[in-house]
């Protein structure tokens, strides 16, 4: 096997690094969306674009230094997670609009859907085009 090929053992690496880091991001905006609405007073939608927002930042900061070992400049991929974040959220908005609206489909299943592609997409995404520039050594290299 070329060292340049990735192992099965470098894809579940990355894929628990990348697991890790959206558990820590989801966290991190449910404890800041609760507290700013009990201790700063904003409203429930104030306190949860805040911490989206805040969530998203350390997502990028994360995903950027743990998961992907990316050496690229913040200039190039800190837009380029921005349109992928906004993306998700689209896709976050049309997936139950289109699946419960249009077509009548339970709630459960715009949810799952959800849930499901979001991830997907962005694991993809992330690793191909957003931190596609990695450190040299092992664990930079791309593994999906």
């Amino acid at each position: 096997m070329s060292e340049a090929r990735p192992t099965a053992g470098a894809g579940l690496r990355l894929l628990a690094r990348f697991g890790l880091v959206g558990i820590a991001a989801t966290i991190l905006y449910a404890v800041l969306t609760i507290a700013w609405v009990k201790w700063i007073g904003f409203t429930p939608v104030q306190a949860s674009l805040a911490a989206y927002a805040a969530a998203a930042v350390f997502s990028y900061l994360a995903h950027k230094s743990v998961t992907f070992l990316s050496s690229g400049s913040h200039r190039s991929e800190a837009p380029r997670f921005l349109l992928l974040t906004a993306t998700g959220f689209a896709v976050a908005y049309a997936a139950p609009a289109l699946l419960t609206a249009k077509l009548g489909l339970p709630p459960i299943i715009a949810i799952l859907v959800t849930c499901s592609l979001i991830p997907a997409i962005n694991l993809l995404m992330l690793d191909r085009w957003v931190f596609a520039q990695r450190r040299p050594g092992p664990q930079g290299d791309r593994s999906t």
